[in-house]
Parts: C-alpha cells; structure tokens; sequence
C-alpha cells in the first residue's frame, strides 16, 4: 500500500524529528484514548484487541496479550485520533509496582499508519529505532543507540528492503561508513572519517569483500595539495598563476653596485716631458 506524506528526500533526519515534535505534542495533550479512538483510561495490554481495532496501524511493539504490559494512546495537538502510542513494562504489585517505557511508536504523518517505533532499554535509554521515512509501507531506516546515542544508522535507498549504507559513529561522531553499491546486500566500499574528514577509502573491485585498492594515499595528497595552495594564497605578496599553481613574487631587478674607483684622467704632454727627462 502506497502512503502519502513527506518528501522522499527527508530520510532519516525525519525520524528524530518525528519523535522529538510529536512526544512533546503528546505529553502537553494528555489525552488518553483506545486503539478506537474513544476516551479511556489507561489501559493493560490485554484490553487491547487487534480484532476491535478500526485499523491496522501495522504496530511493532509487543503489548498485545500480555498482562505484564500497560499501553497509552494520546493524540497530538491538531489530531482526532491518537497517533502516539507509548508500552510501559510492568513490574511486581501492590506498593511495589512500577513500569518502565520499552516502546513509543508514533505515526508521523497521521494516516493511520505506524511509521516510526523506538525501543528503550531498562534505564530508560533508546536502543534502537525503525521507520518508514518516504512512507511507502516499507521499513527503510534503522538506528542502534549506544549509551542514549546514536552508534550506528542503516539506510535503504533503492527500496528493496535492505540497507544499502551504513554510517558508525563513536562519541557522537561519524568513524565509518560502508556501502553497498552492487546490491549484492555487501558492503563494497569502506570510508573511514577523522573528526568528520574522510581520511580513506577502500574499495572491493572483484566481489569477494576484501579491499582491492585503498585510496588514502591519494586522498592524502589532494588534501596536503589543498592545504599547500591555501597557505600560499594567504601568505603575502603570493601570486597566483592562470594554470592555479600559486609562486612567489618576483625579485625587483637592480643594476649591480660596485666599489671600484672611476678610471684615471690623461696625462698632459708637459707632465709626459718632465717625465722623459726625469728618466
């Protein structure tokens, strides 16, 4: 089933804005309401009937059945239905109970669907994250959360149902990335990042998943280029010439400066006389 919605371009930046705007509408309404879209309080998982459901918003957390999970629905401001839908774990009874948020789906662009859902580990920290980006029906993004962050982001861009990208990020900050550019469901390409600059790329030529050729040097070369040609282009007095290669300035031209003495005026016939005669 095709679905309407955002741009196909807004890929997975979508998801955490999804999540961000929508959690917040959620929690200021504070409207609780079943799967049918009538008020009701809060309600355990087994209240909730897939068979009594309107529609089938495809959901993906595990609640139905299940005595030991409690779900809320609300709506965001400007909905009619709910389109949030948070599933708490519920521990012991009594004084003792207690839960804790394992699941928060929500349907971003409010056809009815699904279309982003986030796990949470014990702490309360996300652990992991699907969604549907172009909402065409089809999961197409997935994210792993490591200490709250984001550690890893596969993207499926041609459609088939696969990741064709992965990105890796340690503290925060993209380390690596791998793609897949045979569809072949491998990785065929690996760039490895330095503080956000790509620092180099191996590639596999025949297919057998092993790097065939490394471009770092060359990668390398261009950059120490890069760096070179700008220094230069900022050092006063640099010229740049028409073939882009920057030189220094020419050296004005000065005649020569010498310390001999001007040459001796003639002798007069009188003093050449006086001479021959001396002799």
């Amino acid at each position: 089933m095709t679905r309407s919605g955002a741009p196909t371009g807004a890929r997975w930046l979508l998801v955490f804005g999804a999540f961000g705007a929508l959690g917040v509408l959620a929690a200021c309404s504070g409207r609780p309401a079943n799967s049918g879209g009538q008020a009701a309080p809060r309600e355990r998982g087994r209240a909730t009937d897939a068979s009594k459901e309107a529609v089938d918003d495809q959901t993906k957390c595990d609640f139905k059945g299940r005595d030991d999970r409690e779900v809320s629905e609300t709506a965001g401001m400007g909905t009619i239905l709910p389109n949030v839908r948070k599933v708490y774990q519920v521990f012991g009874t009594g004084e003792d109970r207690r839960k804790v948020l394992v699941c928060r789906e929500v349907d971003s662009n409010l056809d009815g669907i699904k279309d982003v859902v986030r796990t949470f580990t014990d702490k309360g920290e996300a652990a992991s994250e699907q969604a549907d980006s172009n909402f065409d029906g089809k999961i197409d993004t997935w994210i792993t959360f490591a200490g709250g962050r984001v550690s890893k982001l596969a993207v499926d861009r041609d459609g088939d149902g696969q990741p064709d990208i992965w990105n890796f990020y340690v503290g925060g900050q993209l380390s690596r990335v791998q793609r897949d550019t045979t569809k072949d469901g491998k990785p065929d390409v690996w760039e490895f990042y330095n503080h956000g600059r790509l620092e180099r790329m191996g590639v596999d030529l025949d297919g057998d998943g092993s790097v065939d050729r490394w471009d770092h040097d060359e990668i390398a070369r261009r950059a120490a280029e890069a760096a070179e040609k700008a220094e230069e282009r900022s050092a006063g007095g640099a010229r740049v010439d028409p073939s882009g290669s920057a030189s220094a300035p020419a050296a004005a031209t000065l005649a020569p400066i010498t310390s001999a003495a001007p040459p001796a005026k003639p002798k007069s016939k009188q003093v050449r006389d006086r001479e021959k005669k001396g002799k």
